[in-house]
């Protein structure tokens, strides 16, 4: 199930609006979770990962980037991460229809000024308590846009990186790094297939060019020998 919600700028990490988890049960550790949201907070730059699933213990932290501010929730390791995302999706286009850039990057804003959102949130969030439910709403009309557009944007779950809380709290690994290398496979792997090309290529010739230049040879001298 879904535990906490924490809305921020990823510019300077301001807390923006959250989840009321006063009447949520089993709150032995969600502080610690949020203190671990707190540190997400300050790694992550506009130019993070846009999505990232960051495992710790019994929970995942499932966060979103949208326009430079950062929609994180805390969840249970077991929920699925296509209906967090989605969830995460559902905040994102609600905050800033409610709330565009021009209130919500703008400087002096003061922490959770828009506490009010919590009402969306909690609105949302009891739709997707129970995996099963919010699955079978998917197939209805019950979730704004519904799940089956959002499930077609998020197919393929396995493009969101995945970082275990251990690498960020013991080796300091930014999430600004794992973009950078994230995007530097990326490079590689493409100038491999540049190269792998060329190589290619460049046998063909060796290859063909002796037939080639016997074939021309050749031409030449029937040429030469009969006109």
């Amino acid at each position: 199930m879904v535990r906490s919600t924490i809305i921020a700028r990823t510019t300077d990490g301001l807390p923006l609006a959250a989840s009321n988890d006063d009447d949520e049960q089993d709150q032995v550790k969600l502080p610690e979770y949020k203190q671990q949201a707190k540190l997400i907070f300050r790694r992550v730059t506009p130019q993070s990962e846009p999505r990232c699933s960051i495992e710790s213990g019994a929970c995942t932290l499932h966060y979103l980037i949208v326009d430079s501010i950062i929609y994180l929730t805390i969840a249970d390791k077991s929920y699925p991460r296509k209906l967090a995302f989605a969830y995460l999706s559902e905040l994102s286009t609600e905050f800033a229809r409610s709330y565009p850039p021009s209130s919500s990057l703008k400087p002096g804003l003061r922490p959770y000024a828009f506490v009010k959102f919590d009402t969306f949130i909690q609105r949302t969030k009891r739709l997707y308590l129970d995996p099963r439910g919010a699955e079978a709403l998917g197939k209805g009309t019950g979730v704004t846009g519904g799940l089956d557009q959002l499930n077609e944007d998020l197919q393929d779950v396995t493009r969101i990186m995945t970082k275990n809380m251990e690498d960020l709290l013991w080796r300091g690994d930014s999430l600004d790094r794992m973009s950078t290398m994230s995007s530097s496979l990326r490079d590689e792997s493409l100038k491999y297939r540049k190269a792998a090309r060329q190589i290619n290529i460049d046998a063909l010739v060796r290859k063909w060019a002796p037939v080639g230049i016997i074939g021309l040879l050749f031409l030449f001298v029937v040429y030469w020998k009969f006109w």
